[in-house]
């Protein structure tokens, strides 16, 4: 398995791909037995069922009132309580366009939920062009919660019908916010990769505005002509996780590659990423996508996974009941099923180990109000498990 910062850490980074492989054949048991431990380089943990029966489960946010909710691909919105209960749909979510890649992908909260309640949901929004074609896009709308059903909804980005496409690829699709309030949301490139390069198009972008829907005043494309100004980022391909560092404040995304090359990115104002330009993968069928893996005005990521791992949601751990892992990044595998940590420190990953592999694909992760890591996975039951310390 190969990874790279950047060229000229080739050395440093296969080792760091080397203990990936070690670390994973440790880690291929699925349990969620309370009472087996696993041990990993940093700490020991248990592993616990908290809900099971779900759909699909993609996006995770607690309440403060101790309640999870859970953002289900197929367009549903639940609640799991503190014991494990699991609610029905939550009414007055907005209408999904549940097919292919698309769905309730993302529900984020506002930083000052306790104040205003917001919830905000990332979905594919679906429309009918003039040729009576359904067509979608990516869109995020925020709402309040009361009682069993969402209220005072409201559309912070639905963007104009000439950009709904019939594809049901690469949808993208994460939420954050930093520490000023701006919002952060991702849109794939919508299986059109050479369009991720155009800043007069939305798909493959990472796109930044107020929590209200405004659009900043000093976005990077805010006074080009050609440009849409909601854009922060582009040359990107299907990113589906993004979280902020809590220490530094930096934006960091992942996003699938093609057939290798998923990447993590520390995002930053109005750089382009290379998709498809450069890359470290290629086609499925084998083929070649380009012979460029950098140039000049486009960013490196800060590391890459060949072969691909199906990367999807990631979380920086923010609890106390891991100290080992305060500050550590947590990302999830489609392909391989895992979780990983990554240690991070002056942007630049400095280890890297699987901690968990339950059977199923791994859609998100989360730090709880318990400070125990909660983990979404898609199976033929799909179910939350949330990692605790062993000695707990």
């Amino acid at each position: 398995m190969a990874s790279s910062l950047s060229s000229g850490r080739v050395a440093s980074l296969v080792f760091v791909g080397l203990v990936v492989v070690l670390a994973a054949a440790s880690f291929m048991a699925d349990t969620s037995d309370p009472d087996t431990v696993h041990t990993t380089e940093q700490a020991s943990f248990r592993v616990e069922t908290v809900a099971e029966g779900l759909e699909v489960p993609w996006g995770l946010a607690f309440l403060p009132d101790g309640r999870l909710l859970v953002a289900e691909r197929g367009g549903t919105l639940r609640s799991i309580g503190t014991d494990g209960t699991v609610s029905d749909p939550i009414g007055g979510v907005p209408a999904v366009y549940a097919e292919g890649q698309g769905g309730l992908m993302e529900v984020k909260l506002h930083p000052n939920y306790d104040e205003n309640g917001w919830i905000y949901l990332g979905f594919s929004d679906v429309r009918e062009n003039e040729a009576g074609e359904r067509v979608s896009l990516t869109a995020v709308s925020r709402a309040r919660l009361d009682g069993t059903s969402l209220v005072d909804l409201e559309s912070i980005y639905q963007g104009p019908l000439e950009f709904y496409t019939p594809s049901q690829f690469h949808f993208g699709t994460r939420i954050v916010f930093d520490e000023d309030g701006f919002l952060y949301f991702t849109i794939g490139d919508r299986g059109q990769r050479t369009l991720a390069q155009n800043l007069d198009v939305p798909y493959g972008k990472v796109h930044r505005l107020h929590d209200d829907g405004r659009v900043p005043a000093d976005n990077p494309f805010v006074d080009q002509a050609d440009a849409l100004d909601t854009i922060w980022s582009y040359g990107h391909r299907n990113p589906q996780g993004m979280d902020i560092h809590p220490a530094t404040g930096g934006l960091f995304e992942t996003e699938h590659g093609p057939k290798g090359g998923d990447e993590l990115n520390l995002v930053e104002r109005g750089l382009n990423y290379g998709w498809p330009v450069i890359t470290y993968g290629i086609n499925y069928n084998g083929t070649p996508i380009t012979d460029q893996t950098e140039q000049d005005g486009m960013e490196q990521p800060v590391v890459y996974w060949t072969p691909s791992i199906a990367v999807c949601g990631i979380e920086f751990y923010t609890g106390t009941a891991f100290p080992e892992w305060e500050n550590d990044l947590f990302v999830t595998s489609l392909m391989f099923a895992e979780v990983r940590r990554l240690e991070i420190e002056n942007n630049e990953v400095v280890d890297q180990e699987v901690v968990y592999q339950p059977q199923g694909r791994i859609r998100d992760v989360t730090t709880g109000p318990d400070g125990a890591l909660y983990v979404a996975v898609e199976s033929g039951n799909s179910h939350i498990l949330r990692l605790v310390p062993a000695d707990a």
